[in-house]
């Protein structure tokens, strides 16, 4: 299933359990928690773990994803009701509604053509105040980090809420250029097993900065690691703070 994960039940549950609170977490609760109250979108929030945090600290938060059953997955958790979920993407975004945007665990590099990341990034800008703040997250593609997505060095066994153990590993199925495909592999205990496909696009620090600049945002901060390191020093990120002029 394309995007599996993020779209069937199942997965999200695994999904869910393999990616406990991080220090990407972390750094985004920081930049967010710089604006005390804020109106946030979480863009791309799957099943909500930032998204319910940010809303425990005191901001007015929505949380926007397409995907029906990573919003079913956030709005069954304690403290669901404090966020406004809405299911869609960036096209459905009010004018001038947030003073902060966040797109987590690389959802900008989901948005593969530039056509769909210059129209996402306008819709952005259009959301966000003057002077609104734009957080995320993307792969250098210096670090060539899909390398090491292969069936040896990504094997895994994620132990789910009622303690099954399941199964899991990463396939790279092509690479052209700076586009990069690939497939997750779940095995269930029953011998089931469930993959989720997707598609990445590992865009330069250059080609970041321009789409931004034509979008109408101006960087403030591009770091290249969770501890704010600089690029090429870090985690092998383009963690990105950028304000809508």
């Amino acid at each position: 299933m394309r995007h599996g994960e993020f779209e069937d039940p199942r997965l999200v549950t695994v999904y869910d359990a393999e990616c406990p609170w991080g220090r990407d977490d972390d750094f985004f609760r920081a930049v967010v928690g710089e604006t005390p109250g804020a109106r946030v979108l979480d863009l791309g929030c799957g099943t909500g773990r930032l998204t319910l945090a940010l809303a425990a600290d005191g901001h007015t938060v929505t949380g926007v994803d397409p995907a029906r059953a990573s919003l079913a997955a956030a709005r069954a958790k304690p403290g669901a009701d404090r966020v406004t979920w809405i299911e869609g993407t960036s096209a459905v975004l009010p004018s001038g509604a947030y003073d902060v945007a966040v797109l987590t665990s690389h959802v900008a590099q989901f948005l593969v053509t530039g056509a769909d990341w210059a129209a996402t990034l306008d819709d952005l800008r259009r959301a966000l105040v003057t002077g609104g703040r734009l957080v995320f997250d993307s792969r250098d593609p210096a670090d060539r980090r899909w390398e090491r997505w292969n069936a040896v060095d990504s094997r895994r066994r994620v132990t789910l809420p009622d303690g099954r153990a399941v199964r899991a590993w990463t396939e790279v199925t092509a690479v052209v250029n700076d586009v990069v495909s690939f497939v997750h592999r779940y095995v269930f205990p029953d011998g089931e097993e469930l993959l989720s496909s997707a598609t990445l696009r590992f865009r330069t620090e250059p080609e970041l900065r321009d789409s931004l600049r034509t979008a109408g945002f101006a960087v403030e901060h591009l770091f290249g690691g969770w501890g704010r390191e600089a690029v090429g020093a870090g985690d092998g990120e383009f963690l990105v703070v950028a304000r809508a002029g």
